[in-house]
């Protein structure tokens, strides 16, 4: 039934990758993401967008270019030993595992409040983690197939959200300019840093680079062309939920793409947008799972993780025995933890795992460089300077959290000394 140490299939063209990449990214982020970014920064949340965008292309190309070297599962985790170290490979893969399993809770919670009935959130958020669990258990083809189907509905529904806000809603241009500075650029940076959150889902594709098929041509374009389209979606929604309700009742709005198209006067279309919500939290949540199951994958392998977690699946091909902890575990947060506040959290690791892909794509030689090295520069400041801009809840969670792992890794690094100096001197 199980391989230890088995190698994974390659079955995903670029249309499969783009999916998933699109799947990742458009989920929860952009019908949730927004009203904080306008809490944070008014009308400067467009300026944030643009900064969020910046930094996410820097981070795409890193990822892009370390992917093409480096087509295999793991990501920025294997990235970063490969070119940095062990340690900054520990630190990157920590915090996207961490990271990115509180960001799969937070979309289970997400969805239940959109498709479940008053009362019944926790346990139908339960039942999406294990129907994704499920789904990613059976194969990588199936995930790419049901992303496909999900990002293609969200599409949709967003298309939908813009045409009829900007027809019906009585589009105002001086909610665009009105305030645009007045909460000052450490807003702006917040901002920026919390709508990061709906960008993150691209390294899916980098992370998934051992099933994916002619990974070094593949991958690069894949993680390009999804993070292009979905800059020019989130742009045109930002612009749109700014010019029909404004950025105060934007930062109070609890559903604010649904208050998008009811501002014109058609509720009939708001249980369409809370379909298209339920859609883009599942397709989430599927991406964020299959990637975290990948990457425990890689860790396991190099024993920073149990290694029985490097299992894959004799016919699945599949690291099984991951998707089902994480399984377990995300569903054990659903449970005891409300972690709608995790997003920042969220963003928080997320940062610091590109901020290793940038720091390990700058070490790249000019035979494996796709992209100059300004950008990973660029990259690697604008990381940190948007976690060191996250609200301070978030970033002393994310230190806590990262001690954690790193006093995990030294006490398991020092048993297998020692088990290993025993074995070579018996007494």
């Amino acid at each position: 039934m199980t391989s230890q140490q088995g190698a994974l299939a390659r079955r995903l063209g670029t249309f499969d990758a783009v999916a998933i990449g699109l799947g990742s990214m458009m989920g929860a982020g952009i019908f949730a993401a927004f009203a904080p970014a306008a809490v944070s920064a008014g009308a400067g949340l467009l300026i944030g967008l643009a900064i969020a965008g910046v930094v996410a292309y820097c981070n795409a190309t890193a990822s892009a270019q370390l992917a093409a070297q480096y087509p295999t599962s793991g990501g920025t985790y294997i990235y970063g030993r490969e070119r940095l170290g062990e340690w900054p490979g520990f630190f990157a893969g920590w915090s996207f595992v961490i990271g990115k399993t509180a960001s799969a809770a937070a979309m289970a919670i997400t969805f239940a409040a959109y498709a479940a009935p008053v009362g019944w959130e926790k346990p139908v958020a339960v039942l999406a983690v294990l129907a994704v669990g499920a789904v990613n258990y059976v194969g990588v083809t199936r995930t790419a197939n049901a992303t496909k189907v999900l990002a293609a509905v969200v599409l949709a529904v967003l298309a939908f959200v813009v045409v009829l806000g900007l027809s019906q809603g009585h589009p105002q241009p001086s909610f665009l300019t009105t305030g645009l500075l007045d909460h000052g650029w450490y807003g702006i940076l917040q901002a920026a840093a919390l709508l990061f959150f709906a960008f993150a889902g691209y390294a899916r594709i980098a992370t998934m680079g051992e099933e994916v098929k002619e990974p070094q041509h593949t991958i690069p374009r894949a993680i390009i062309v999804a993070l292009a389209i979905v800059l020019v979606v989130y742009a045109a929604v930002a612009l749109t939920a700014l010019l029909t309700i404004g950025p105060g009742r934007l930062a109070a709005s609890a559903a604010p793409l649904s208050d998008v198209v009811t501002a014109g006067g058609s509720v009939w279309a708001s249980p369409l947008v809370r379909i298209g919500a339920a859609a883009a939290t599942l397709g989430s949540l599927l991406s964020i799972t299959a990637g975290i199951g990948r990457t425990t994958l890689a860790m396991a392998r190099h024993e920073d993780l149990p290694v029985w977690l490097a299992a894959v699946h004799d016919r699945y091909h599949v690291p099984h025995r991951a998707e089902v902890v994480l399984a377990v575990v995300v569903c054990i947060l659903v449970v005891a933890t409300d972690l709608r506040g995790a997003l920042g959290f969220s963003s928080f690791g997320v940062l610091l795992y590109y901020f290793v892909a940038n720091a390990s794509a700058f070490t790249q030689d000019d035979g494996h460089r796709r992209y100059p090295k300004v950008l990973q520069i660029l990259g690697a400041v604008g990381c940190i300077v948007l976690a060191a801009c996250l609200p301070l809840p978030s970033i002393v969670a994310g230190l806590v959290v990262l001690a954690v792992g790193i006093g995990y890794r030294m006490i398991g690094r020092r048993m297998r000394r020692e088990t290993s100096g025993s074995t070579r001197n018996p007494r």
